[in-house]
């Protein structure tokens, strides 16, 4: 009964941090029609990131270990192997560089406003630094699901 519990809180925080996190585009492509709300929205991703998708994040790490403790799963299992290394990746690349892009991009917007170049060339460093990290995350979820025979 433990590791279904487990199972549950980690396939729970998967689909919420997931889902948060995929809908950013769509309120970014939505507010860039719409400057004057580009403020509140940057917040509010800022806000979801930091008190719903990020704490997911870690707590999707912390109940996959157990998991992998439980059963017991090697760490080195390729596919097992793949996901952190992905993880690990896309944790540095999102703490390292999108963050402090991103909170660039809220300083030129409220500094330089939405049509400035340096806030344009900005968000468009922010976007594909989220799209870059988008895909590690699906490509981590891909190999939860499937668990692919990658070598060995």
């Amino acid at each position: 009964m433990f590791f279904l519990l487990i199972k549950w809180i980690h396939v729970l925080s998967a689909i919420t941090a997931v889902g948060a996190n995929i809908t950013y585009g769509i309120w970014m492509a939505r507010a860039s029609r719409q400057p004057d709300v580009l403020p509140f929205v940057l917040h509010t991703i800022k806000t979801i990131d930091d008190w719903v998708a990020n704490p997911l994040y870690f707590l999707l790490l912390v109940t996959g270990l157990t998991m992998a403790f439980i059963l017991p799963i090697p760490l080195t299992t390729p596919w097992l192997l793949t996901a952190l290394a992905l993880y690990a990746l896309a944790t540095v690349l999102g703490m390292f560089v999108f963050v402090p892009v991103f909170r660039q991009q809220v300083r030129l917007l409220e500094s330089d406003g939405p049509q400035s170049e340096r806030y344009q060339a900005l968000a468009r460093r922010a976007r594909i630094l989220g799209i870059v990290v988008g895909v590690m995350v699906l490509i981590i979820t891909f190999m939860m699901v499937v668990k692919p025979r990658l070598w060995g």
